[in-house]
Parts: C-alpha cells; sequence; structure tokens
C-alpha cells in the first residue's frame, strides 16, 4: 500500500521516482563502471532533489 501524505496525496518513493534519468544511468554504470557514468549520476540526483528528496 503507498504511503500517504497528510492531505491524502500519495507520497512518491525513492526507488520509482525519476526512471527516465534512473535507467541510463544503471545501463551505464552496469556496462561501464561508476568512474565513467558521473554525468548520469549527477542528473538522476538533480532529478531527485527536484522532486524533494535529499541526495
Amino acid at each position: 500500500m503507498p504511503e500517504e501524505k497528510k492531505d491524502g496525496e500519495k507520497k512518491l518513493k525513492p526507488c520509482c521516482a525519476c526512471p527516465e534519468t534512473r535507467k541510463p544511468r544503471d545501463q551505464c554504470i552496469f556496462e561501464k563502471g561508476e568512474s565513467e557514468c558521473q554525468e548520469l549520476i549527477e542528473a538522476h540526483k538533480e532529478c531527485m532533489r527536484k522532486l524533494g528528496f535529499k541526495v
């Protein structure tokens, strides 16, 4: 059951946030290693921050 905010709005979980940046980041890390994917990692962190996550 999804968590809900006090106003009844569903709370977004980190695992479900920013799929458009998470997927390419994960694929890059898998294929090339973390050190080669810093730009994608930072793009995903920025997306998460915009949604209110502290990363």
